[in-house]
């Protein structure tokens, strides 16, 4: 396939491009995207193979330097005299956007201190794709991968876990089944939403009650990415009689039965039953 796009180089600038990419189907990339990394003198890549492919089916033939979570530092130095040589330099993850639990803070914070522009490319990612259909809280706090230590991962939980906001979590599928007990214990009352190989022919999302969620008796494939919801909290003026409720049934008392009362003030507040019952009786009972 070839997308010609027929844009002058002149009019790219200069500098580091972060380029999201496909996080599954190769289809999901913006004509930007394409331009940018055909016109790149250099694309970073995490892998070069995964990339390859991307690149093949677009005929992107820019060179490619591997650049990944052991060797970016290593690369620094070359990487930056290229930039202030005034090349366009690309950098792209196996999937989704760089810098995002993925390689790419390091050359950017070095670009930042040097003065060379780092210039983003919307696109794909993970986070944002399994935020939208959670039907969760838009306000979301996004961890990434779990800590190797339960020590630390417990600590993180325990942090968490008093977030009111969705929360989102990166994992591989040979781990999941270890960390569900922890989030059973730290989460209880919430709702999960699990997002297996999104964009992919075997795309699932898998939703739960935590309190539900059991280890899985399949070993599931692709990498996860885990939408916890906000908190289930239940405002504590609904669950007690405030003195103006008090009030009105001081006034019914004696005009209403016990249940004609309990069941008026339990739908106009939705506070217990039981509640308003046993004030009722206090009140009978004073009299």
């Amino acid at each position: 396939m070839i997308v010609n796009l027929n844009s002058d180089k002149k009019e790219i600038r200069k500098g580091l491009y972060l380029v999201s990419t496909p996080i599954g189907n190769l289809k999901d990339i913006t004509l930007r995207a394409i331009e940018i990394l055909q016109q790149s003198e250099y694309i970073l890549c995490e892998d070069t193979r995964i990339s390859k492919k991307l690149f093949d089916k677009y005929k992107i033939k820019s060179k490619l330097i591997s650049n990944h979570k052991f060797n970016e530092k290593k690369n620094l130095s070359k990487i930056i005299e290229i930039l202030k040589s005034g090349s366009i330099i690309s950098l792209v993850s196996d999937a989704g956007t760089p810098s995002i639990s993925d390689p790419g803070k390091i050359i950017t914070k070095e670009c930042i201190k040097n003065n060379i522009e780092v210039i983003p490319l919307p696109g794909p990612s993970a986070v944002s794709s399994a935020v939208s259909i959670s039907g969760f809280s838009e306000k979301f706090f996004f961890y990434g991968f779990f800590p190797e230590k339960i020590k630390n991962l417990l600590e993180d939980l325990e942090i968490l876990s008093k977030l009111n906001s969705s929360i989102v979590f990166f994992i591989s599928p040979k781990k999941i089944n270890k960390i569900i007990p922890f989030i059973k214990k730290k989460f209880i009352g919430r709702q999960i939403l699990i997002c297996r190989e999104m964009s992919k022919f075997y795309e699932e999302f898998i939703r739960y009650e935590i309190n539900d969620l059991e280890p899985f008796r399949d070993n599931l494939k692709g990498e996860l990415t885990i939408v916890i919801s906000e908190q289930n909290i239940i405002k504590k003026n609904s669950q007690v009689l405030s003195e103006s409720d008090k009030i009105m049934i001081k006034e019914m008392i004696n005009k209403l039965t016990v249940k004609e009362i309990t069941k008026f003030i339990n739908q106009k507040n939705k506070i217990p039953k039981k509640e308003i019952y046993n004030y009722c009786l206090k009140l009978k009972n004073e009299n």
